[in-house]
């Protein structure tokens, strides 16, 4: 039931990616320009998430466990370290350049555009990369 359940939400989201125009690479890219052609709709879409998202803690963290599963998982940590910073900014890097980031990139696959042919593999090679032992200067106590 827990895979049924993870797979319908799945789908949702990725409707909700396409409906929305964020599996788009241009529209997300216009929405960065802010000095260009710069497209605010994306900031609604960003705004109604955070509101379904702020309402759905509220309701969730009321439970004493998840529907299905006996723990809520959370992060052992909230330190924000070179490792932690590095990471975003690769990823926010990557998104302004690309004009995606994963899950619309997953939502856009069935298109075949050119871009989100080479995106996807670079960005499953960064997963990869990410989960090898890095430079020291990334590496964090008891990492």
């Amino acid at each position: 039931m827990r895979i049924l359940i993870g797979y319908i939400a799945g789908q949702i989201f990725g409707v909700g990616l396409v409906v929305s125009g964020m599996s788009n690479p241009a529209k997300v890219l216009n929405f960065l320009d802010f000095f260009g052609s710069w497209d605010p709709s994306l900031a609604f879409v960003m705004g109604g998430a955070m509101l379904v998202s702020f309402l759905g803690y509220r309701v969730v963290w009321r439970r004493p466990a998840p529907l299905y599963n006996p723990r809520f998982e959370l992060p052992a940590t909230s330190r924000i370290d070179a490792r932690l910073l590095t990471g975003s900014a690769l990823f926010g890097l990557g998104w302004g350049i690309g004009g995606f980031c994963p899950g619309p990139a997953w939502t856009a696959l069935p298109l075949l555009a050119p871009g989100t042919l080479v995106f996807l593999p670079a960005m499953l090679a960064g997963l990869w990369l990410g989960r090898r032992p890095g430079p020291s200067f990334l590496q964090t106590k008891g990492a």
